[in-house]
């Protein structure tokens, strides 16, 4: 599974805060560390340190605009980490299923 997966990547996405400001960058189109952080329970500097974790992993990339940078989801990228899940979950739903065959099996047995 670790060729499927992106380890940084899914770091990245496993924090909620991250997760919100793509969220917002999404439903914004872009944004900066000031204008996330007015909508976000947390401070600037926090918001920017997101910002850099989820630059690092190609996320979001950041232009200067003034005294600031201006952020805008990568979307391929994001598609990435989409098929990316969407693989995992394929995997783990056919883990699940061949448990569930199992269990059926061992309940067969112990009803005859």
């Amino acid at each position: 599974m670790n060729g499927i997966v992106d380890d940084d990547l899914w770091s990245a996405i496993g924090d909620p805060t991250r997760r919100r400001m793509l969220d917002l960058l999404l439903a914004d189109g872009e944004g900066t560390a000031t204008s996330l952080s007015e909508q976000l329970p947390v401070t600037r500097q926090a918001v920017a340190r997101h910002l850099g974790v989820l630059d690092r992993v190609g996320l979001v990339h950041g232009s200067p605009e003034g005294r600031e940078r201006r952020y805008r989801v990568d979307d391929a990228q994001l598609a990435r980490a989409v098929a990316q899940l969407n693989a995992v979950g394929s995997t783990w739903d056919a883990r699940l299923q061949r448990i569930k065959r199992i269990a059926e099996a061992i309940q067969r047995t112990k009803q005859q």
